[in-house]
């Protein structure tokens, strides 16, 4: 018998698929199998983050199903094997109520708590296919989830690097990464959140930061007149493909 508070969620964990591998279906069902090349990543990059988004999103939907399937099934199973007759079934599930209840809300929790992490993970898959280069999770001043071109870079001259952040909503939490991006070239913080605030837009901009987001949320929303709102390919286009260019011209004097 498993040993666990919730003996039903401990079964789950044993065959829940994690982050990785749904996200690695999601990008091998959107990008691989229609074999989309690099270039039309970029070039479209705002509807792949969300078509990706949404079908991992979907993925895990699927993954969660199964598991929870069979979790229960096997959680019954083992509880029954001894009873003789329907009535003492159905009495053991009825008095199962609440570990079911809480079952339930644990997955719940865990959608909510995978959604954005998954946001920062997809970014980090599409830039790695667009051969980026970055450092995770730096320590600079605060935790920046990309500090490109790499933390090296950052320690001999952090006026050059980009500082990018990815969170799928953003509330009030944008706040507590503002020193992030001091002593780099820009700020970036990418989000498909919709629901920022004027005044929101106008501190990040105080404080030199860049909201990325995709091309139809600015088209069909407020952010259109925000100067320091971009969409991921103005991002590539002004920010970080000239830097990519500046940063191999110095490998190249340094190798010279």
């Amino acid at each position: 018998m498993a040993k666990s508070k919730n003996e039903i969620k401990f079964l789950y964990d044993q065959t829940m698929l994690s982050q990785p591998p749904i996200i690695a279906e999601a990008i091998r069902r959107v990008i691989e199998r229609p074999g989309v090349p690099p270039h039309q990543i970029k070039s479209k990059f705002s509807h792949y983050v969300q078509e990706i988004e949404q079908t991992a999103y979907q993925v895990f939907l699927e993954a969660q199903q199964l598991a929870a399937k069979r979790a229960i099934k096997k959680y019954f199973e083992e509880k029954t094997k001894n009873y003789k007759t329907n009535k003492e079934i159905i009495q053991l599930v009825t008095d199962s109520f609440t570990l079911l209840d809480r079952f339930f809300l644990s997955l719940s929790q865990s959608r909510k708590a995978r959604a954005g992490s998954t946001f920062e993970a997809i970014i980090k898959h599409l830039f790695r296919k667009l051969n980026y280069p970055f450092d995770e999770q730096q320590i600079i001043n605060g935790q920046p989830d990309f500090l490109l071109p790499s933390r090296e870079h950052y320690d001999k001259n952090p006026m050059d690097c980009i500082i990018f952040t990815a969170k799928r909503t953003i509330r009030e939490r944008w706040r507590q990464i503002v020193t992030e991006g001091t002593r780099g070239l820009g700020f970036f913080l990418a989000t498909i959140d919709k629901s920022i605030s004027d005044k929101q837009l106008k501190e990040m901009k105080a404080h030199r930061i860049y909201l990325v987001v995709p091309k139809n949320i600015i088209t069909s929303g407020k952010y259109q007149s925000a100067e320091n709102v971009l969409d991921f390919e103005t991002f590539f286009l002004d920010h970080l493909d000239p830097a990519m260019k500046r940063w191999k011209r110095n490998v190249k004097k340094i190798r010279n």
